[in-house]
């Protein structure tokens, strides 16, 4: 039961983080279904490649309602998301196949330092070439590619690359949040179905796993984020964003912290 409360405060949390932040909460969803599935003793060999593979599914659905509340509010850019998509795909895949022959400690090592890079960059403030737009086709596919595969390598829905990449590219924070969650879901779908397809035959999964994908800890996720992500997108659009993007950050460092004391 206790495991199961873990999952849905999980879930609502970073529903809202994925309407407020474009980001799907795979930075949080990660490092806390791995101290989970490490509590219930799942084979240690498998417990990253798990917490990757069920984040991402998880993400699927709370893009979809992310996405859907930001394009009511007019916030997607659909010409962004369609130059990206193929990238994406191939990225995603890409990533996918790396991450499953992958060790666990090296996979945790990566994220660790992901989520120290994303912190310290969502706290230094920088001021874009004022010249400066999204790049072509071609450049926006290799963006993609770029996104996609380190999405699945650390599990998250690319929110924490492509916000960033489209405020450098001078498009205002609401729009690229708003676009950010609309790519969040093809991320999810491509990276998710890598991570069911390589971990299919794999033994010692613990039971009712899709591959390295953990089902009841993807509907527990599913079940409340998808209700706390439209707040989020709410409160994207009433709260002070630079505030917000430093108790994201301290909260970044506490989990990547946190997983480094389990190395």
């Amino acid at each position: 039961m206790e495991e199961i409360l873990l999952y849905l405060a999980t879930g609502a949390f970073v529903g809202v983080l994925a309407g407020l932040l474009g980001v799907g909460g795979g930075l949080v969803i990660v490092p806390v279904l791995a101290m989970i599935f490490t509590g219930l003793q799942f084979p240690l060999q498998h417990v990253q490649h798990l917490a990757l593979g069920t984040s991402l599914a998880s993400i699927v659905i709370t893009s979809i309602s992310s996405a859907r509340a930001h394009h009511n509010r007019g916030t997607v850019n659909r010409q962004t998301v369609r130059d990206i998509l193929p990238g994406i795909a191939l990225g995603c895949l890409s990533g996918a196949w790396l991450a499953a022959r992958l060790a666990t400690e090296p996979l945790k090592i990566l994220f660790i330092l992901f989520e120290f890079y994303v912190a310290t960059q969502l706290l230094l403030e920088f001021a874009p070439n004022a010249s400066r737009s999204l790049p072509g086709r071609f450049g926006m596919t290799v963006v993609g590619i770029v996104i996609g595969a380190m999405s699945s390598l650390v599990g998250i829905g690319g929110g924490a690359l492509s916000v960033p990449f489209m405020v450098w590219c001078n498009r205002n924070m609401r729009e690229a949040v708003g676009t950010s969650a609309a790519i969040g879901f093809p991320i999810a779908v491509f990276a998710s179905l890598g991570f069911v397809a390589t971990g299919w035959n794999v033994e010692a999964l613990p039971a009712y796993s899709a591959g390295f994908v953990y089902l009841p800890a993807m509907a527990g996720l599913v079940l409340t984020s998808v209700l706390t992500a439209p707040m989020g997108a709410k409160l994207a659009h009433r709260l002070p964003v630079p505030v917000l993007k430093k108790i994201f950050a301290f909260l970044l460092y506490g989990l990547g912290l946190k997983m480094a004391m389990t190395l």
